[in-house]
């Protein structure tokens, strides 16, 4: 149900038509985007722990790139550091649209997920460290990341008629999920900081967003310029994926002065998402995800590294319960309630299905440790067995509600005036 002019908007409340139609195009992009990513993490699991492991190995350690530029990186660098900043471009396009013309614009609004995906960050952190007090503290933004890609690819198995309202609640949190994660990669994970070249980056960064101010898509203008911006970052020693949420800011929004044609941010985000859902995250997903687990044994020693148990934690206990609780606690605060037909389990389960951290906590995991360490490895068997429980007991507990789910799906599908929009928003 809408909510009135100057009121206090519902806890997983509907929103506006136009905002949920471009959501569930996002939501079908990144649901095909998330069955890939899981192929590609499937495959580098049973290459990594076939008889032909080694061959995997060498193929993710082979240098490509330009040595004079300082990018003679390894296949696994380059999935890292710049397939993800596709991504984050995505992200930081989605972040900006969601402010600046979507819905979240009104702070009413914004605040219910914003609070939840802070929650979702604090309490992982908090649960890692408890569990690491003096040791592995590196690692305590591993469980702190939610893949969206990941869960919707759950969702797409278990929950087929998840209203609108939860499919929203979740990809707003994801995205301002992503916008912390970047800035704790950026804060907290940049261990030499060269400041000539990041200054020099934003000469490139400066004609980039020049050029789209000025509603200019020339690919062979913009892309010279966002990968030198890209490069410029990568040799400062921040993560080059900085510089994709950052080229994401700098595109505009709204439409043009005519108010003709779609904004230049919908154009880009239309052409780059399929790229991020269906090359990016899928190739870096292959290229990270492929550990050796060593049978039983290893599985047991890599889950007795206190990284790997509190990474677990993190993301089962820790990332529900910072969600559940910050979302109560601004409920309770705005005094806003929870929408018609729905129920705090809903958004447990929301809150649970959150703790698939995939994606950008083997990032952060490869970061903190380094790549190819004894470490790392456990942190990333943590990471793999953390987001699978965290997908067993989400759907055991989105299950319990799938009637109710299925009885409000129906109803946002009616329309009864025959206007092309479902009555339900128009109330």
């Amino acid at each position: 149900m809408r909510d009135a002019p100057g009121s206090t908007p519902p806890v997983l409340g509907l929103g506006s038509w136009a905002e949920a139609r471009r959501i569930a195009d996002v939501l079908r992009k990144e649901t095909v985007g998330g069955m890939l990513l899981l192929a590609g993490a499937l495959a580098a699991l049973v290459w990594a722990n076939s008889p032909w492991s080694g061959l995997y190995h060498r193929l993710t350690g082979v240098i490509v790139g330009p040595g004079a530029l300082h990018l003679d990186l390894s296949l696994a660098t380059w999935a890292a550091d710049g397939l993800l900043a596709i991504f984050f471009f995505v992200a930081g396009l989605e972040l900006k649209r969601e402010f600046v013309a979507g819905d979240l614009r009104d702070p009413r609004r914004a605040a219910v997920p914003v609070a939840a995906a802070v929650g979702g960050v604090i309490v992982p952190a908090l649960c890692y460290l408890m569990v690491n007090a003096g040791g592995a503290t590196k690692g305590w933004a591993i469980p702190t990341a939610t893949d969206i890609a990941f869960a919707l690819a759950v969702l797409a198995v278990v929950g087929r008629s998840l209203p609108t309202a939860l499919r929203t609640f979740l990809l707003t949190l994801a995205v301002v999920d992503d916008l912390l994660a970047i800035v704790i990669i950026a804060v907290f994970y940049t261990a030499h900081l060269s400041v000539l070249p990041l200054l020099a980056a934003l000469v490139p960064l400066a004609a980039f967003a020049l050029l789209v101010q000025r509603r200019v898509r020339s690919w062979w203008l913009l892309l010279p310029l966002a990968f030198a911006t890209w490069a410029l970052v990568h040799a400062s020693g921040v993560h080059a994926t900085v510089a994709g949420v950052l080229l994401g800011f700098a595109v505009p929004v709204r439409k043009s002065a005519d108010g003709t044609g779609a904004g230049l941010a919908e154009h880009f985000e239309h052409r780059f998402r399929p790229l991020s859902a269906g090359v990016a995250v899928p190739v870096f997903a292959f290229m990270s995800a492929g550990v050796t687990i060593g049978g039983l044994a290893g599985l047991g020693s890599a889950l007795s590294d206190t990284a790997a148990v509190g990474v677990m934690l993190g993301l089962v206990v820790g990332k529900p319960v910072g969600i559940l609780l910050a979302t109560w606690l601004t409920a309770r605060f705005t005094r806003a309630s929870i929408d018609a037909g729905l129920a705090w389990i809903d958004v447990a389960g929301l809150a649970v299905l959150s703790g698939i951290g995939f994606t950008v906590s083997l990032l952060i995991g490869e970061l903190a440790f380094g790549v190819g360490s004894d470490r790392d490895a456990h942190v990333k068997i943590a990471v793999l067995a953390g987001s699978l429980a965290a997908a067993v007991l989400a759907t055991v507990v989105l299950r319990l509600r799938n009637r109710t789910y299925r009885s409000l799906h129906e109803a946002e599908r009616v329309d009864r005036d025959g206007d092309a929009i479902p009555d339900v928003y128009q109330r």
